[in-house]
């Protein structure tokens, strides 16, 4: 695990000078009761919720459509655990973990042991230029994009418009590109097992949903809960790391520490969102020690006033971070297609 540095001087109180290994590790013991809780009272609702659903759209009661908003927060959850088991945080046993992430990885439409490799790397590299391209939503720098060809700007601009980011994106991510193995298949067998071993369970899961409601409330119906709940993943971990005063660094200054907490910001949410999300707006506490459990995130950022003092986004001000698309170097943020235009246009 990357040292960490001590805690800010001015942090407050007697927590003055602390380690941050030392304010976290508390935190960081996974309870395998409220695992279970928060798993049944999850993973219970989402079932539920789905099977009144696509029960209803077999007997063509089409307005049971409206219910895939909650089973998409329930899927979201659902998420948020299988994302925890990854960084083997929800239960102590590491196997309970793998095991129980697989299972998730059917339903949430994630290869588990591909998407698991790919999120560590992002913990790794989070903020550092010269380590892009992992687990990360791709970002240029300003003084990159202008050395492309106009087709390659195009193609990022396309890219980054909210629209593709988060309309086709999400679709296109959790449909289409975690059922695609990458790489040699000899030399990146786990990946291959991963994804295709997933992408069998969950054609299994179909038929078995196909012969009980039919098969076309089984697929329209759970696609109508993926895209949903894709969208929301996908623009949780947008705002996570892509608002104007974030951190990024070369890899000669790059600092851990400084990633976690500069780089990562405390999306203030609504209680009820925080719970539906699994408190991964707590996301500066979570890049600082990934070992945390998320039902045990709210606790340690409550009792520990050294990590109130990030980068705090609301839900009014996170719509600010969707016209953001490069990083300017020499200031120090990410700027917007349009600011960087203004730069460029000639003084008066």
């Amino acid at each position: 695990m990357v040292g960490l540095p001590d805690a800010p001087p001015e942090a407050g109180g007697d927590r003055v000078g602390r380690p941050w290994r030392e304010i976290v590790a508390p935190y960081a013991r996974p309870d395998t009761v409220r695992g279970v809780v928060q798993l049944m009272n999850t993973g219970g609702p989402f079932l539920a919720i789905l099977a009144v659903m696509l029960y209803s759209l077999n007997a063509g009661i089409w307005a049971a459509l409206l219910l895939a908003l909650p089973a998409a927060g329930f899927l979201v959850r659902l998420f948020a655990i299988q994302h925890d088991c990854g960084h083997g945080s929800f239960f102590k046993s590491p196997r309970a973990n793998d095991r129980l992430g697989r299972i998730l990885g059917i339903f949430t439409l994630t290869p588990y042991a591909s998407w698991r490799k790919a999120h560590a790397m992002h913990h790794a590299t989070s903020g550092n230029l010269d380590r892009r391209g992992i687990g990360d939503i791709t970002t240029l720098t300003v003084r990159e994009y202008l050395a492309q060809s106009a087709w390659r700007r195009f193609t990022y601009r396309a890219y980054r418009n909210p629209f593709v980011m988060f309309g086709i994106g999400p679709a296109f991510q959790f449909l289409i590109r975690h059922r695609i193995p990458v790489g040699n298949p000899l030399r990146n067998r786990q990946e291959w097992i991963s994804v295709l071993g997933t992408n069998a369970a969950i054609a299994a899961k179909t038929a078995g949903a196909a012969l009980l409601v039919g098969l076309l409330p089984a697929l329209l119906g759970y696609l109508a809960v993926i895209v949903i709940a894709a969208i929301i993943g996908v623009w949780l971990f947008y705002v996570q790391h892509q608002f104007e005063n974030t951190y990024w660094a070369t890899d000669s200054t790059w600092d851990f520490h400084t990633a976690a907490l500069a780089g990562s910001s405390f999306y203030d949410l609504p209680r009820f969102l925080h719970w539906i999300t699994g408190s991964i707006g707590f996301h500066h506490i979570h890049h600082l020690s990934s070992r945390i459990p998320n039902y045990r995130l709210r606790e340690c950022f409550e009792q520990n006033l050294e990590l109130h003092s990030v980068p705090h986004l609301s839900l009014r001000t996170s719509m600010k971070c969707l016209t953001l698309a490069l990083w300017d170097e020499e200031r120090g943020c990410l700027s917007s297609f349009s600011q960087l235009r203004n730069a460029l246009q000639p003084s008066p």
